[in-house]
């Protein structure tokens, strides 16, 4: 089902957790949070986007059972399930890079300095890491502390 090179995802707020498991693996993933359907396909349109969805009205839109607009039909509640699903259906491989999206904004994370980030991040963290990248729009710090290393733990459990 996912002949391009590089998919891009919308996700509607049904399954709003896949979105950041999707960033966190490097891919494109747009959250929508609005509630007018339309709005989404005019979106996925224009911005040729997957659709992930757990909303079994928005499946039955023309415009998806025509295979105009590509749409999964995200089966289980649970997000590590849910990417799962996402990996093996749409047949996603390992040509992206994890941890290059900023998981809250979508954008690429930049690599910084040490001592750009000195005062914004724990002092502890400052003293036992090296490495950083920053989100340029939200300014969020991302570092491979624990709670890195525990996502990557995940996404190894999921074949990546």
């Amino acid at each position: 089902m996912c002949a391009e090179e590089n998919p891009r995802f919308i996700v509607d707020l049904n399954c709003g957790k896949l979105a950041k498991w999707l960033r966190m693996l490097g891919y494109d993933t747009t959250l929508f949070d609005h509630r007018d359907d339309k709005y989404l396909i005019r979106t996925a349109l224009s911005e040729n986007r997957i659709i992930l969805t757990r909303d079994t009205q928005l499946m039955r839109r023309r415009v998806i059972t025509t295979g105009i607009i590509k749409a999964l039909f995200i089966c289980r509640d649970n997000s590590l399930e849910q990417i799962r699903q996402v990996i093996t259906d749409l047949g996603l491989d390992s040509a992206f890079i994890p941890f290059s999206l900023c998981l809250e904004c979508n954008l690429p994370l930049v690599k910084v300095s040490r001592e750009d980030v000195k005062d914004r991040v724990p002092s502890y963290v400052y003293q036992t890491q090296t490495q950083y990248v920053e989100c340029l729009n939200c300014r969020r710090v991302y570092w491979q502390g624990t709670h890195w290393q525990a996502m990557v733990k995940k996404l190894d459990g999921l074949g990546k």
